[in-house]
């Protein structure tokens, strides 16, 4: 599915600009941005100063402020607007889709209030079209300066998965392929929980040793979480759990990780939100995850305790003393 397949992104965020660079490279591509100056910015300059200060984009890279010129033509619609104002977006252009089109989401966190998955949102709104997730450990900015990394399309069917993988794999941007959607999408939206817990444990001076012990505990939690809502196990050892939860723990660029440590440096979650220039999901998402955790009877307490924290009930010290006084059991025990 390469050549003159036309691709569409809705979301001129970073990743969503990172994704349609490399689609812009295998196939003819416009980027939609909700301001009209960006999107003139992204088509005669071909940068993007409010998300990829300083980074080149290819000039094959279209770009238009216009929903319905963005989508009219596309024969693959990739989303990349944030959780909380997907189904909006997406229920002003669904209308102007072309029929089965595949729909492809970027987006890493559930629905507020719902809590459903965006492929379910894309389901309700707009039944028929094949709805899937590309996700994995991917630091916008290095992958658009070519550094390697890889990720994981998921699609219902395997066929459709390995056709779209082709629009977006570069020689260095591997992309491998699944049929779990629920896996890869719950994965993807989770771990920006644990990676506000790995930013507080930074925040508080942790050492490296506390920092795997939560990363690795956070991973459990995670799976547990997962598999309950439907996912596969194995989904969250791979590119869509680990290693996104690695790559979203450990980065100084990561937004939630960014939350966390500032958390625990003693500054409150308005004064943190108010420098960043994007959503940092795990803070919406934790509310859902509680929730979740409670349905299934899953027992998760560092999402808990994120939790806590995001909404002033507790300090982060206090987090981290409640979870050293919870009493370890069987390391794989189920949750």
């Amino acid at each position: 599915m390469t050549g003159e397949t036309r691709v569409a992104v809705i979301g001129a965020g970073s990743w969503g600009t990172t994704v349609a660079a490399i689609a812009a490279r295998n196939a003819p591509t416009t980027l939609w941005a909700r301001r009209p100056e960006l999107a003139e910015q992204i088509a005669l300059e071909h940068v993007n100063g409010d998300y990829l200060d300083g980074e080149e984009l290819p000039r094959a890279l279209r770009a238009t402020a216009d929903l319905e010129e963005a989508v009219a033509e596309a024969d693959v619609l990739v989303m990349a607007v944030p959780s909380h104002g997907f189904r909006a977006v997406f229920e002003r252009l669904a209308p102007c889709l072309r029929p089965w089109i595949p729909i492809v989401s970027l987006t890493k966190g559930l629905e507020p209030v719902t809590h459903r998955r965006m492929t379910e949102v894309v389901d309700e709104v707009a039944p028929g079209h094949p709805a899937g997730v590309l996700t994995g450990p991917n630091i916008a900015v290095e992958v658009l300066r070519g550094y390697a990394a890889a990720a994981v399309i998921a699609m219902p069917d395997e066929h459709v998965s390995a056709a779209l993988a082709d629009l977006f794999r570069t020689r260095v941007f591997r992309v491998y392929t699944s049929t779990d959607v629920a896996g890869a999408e719950l994965a993807g939206a989770l771990k920006n929980v644990f990676a506000i817990a790995a930013g507080m444990a930074q925040g508080l001076g942790a050492g490296d040793n506390t920092r795997a012990a939560v990363i690795s505990r956070s991973l459990r939690e995670l799976t547990r979480l997962g598999v309950a809502r439907g996912g596969r196990e194995d989904t969250f050892a791979g590119l869509a759990g680990l290693g996104d939860l690695l790559a979203t723990c450990i980065s100084p660029r990561s937004r939630n990780r960014t939350v966390g440590e500032q958390l625990a440096l003693g500054r409150t979650l308005d004064e943190i939100r108010s420098e960043m220039r994007m959503v940092a999901e795990g803070v919406k998402t934790c509310d859902a995850v509680v929730d979740l955790a409670a349905a299934h009877s899953v027992e998760m307490p560092i999402a808990q305790h994120v939790h806590a924290v995001v909404h002033g009930d507790e300090t982060p010290e206090e987090a981290f003393d409640g979870l050293l006084r919870t009493t370890p059991t069987t390391e794989l025990a189920p949750g």
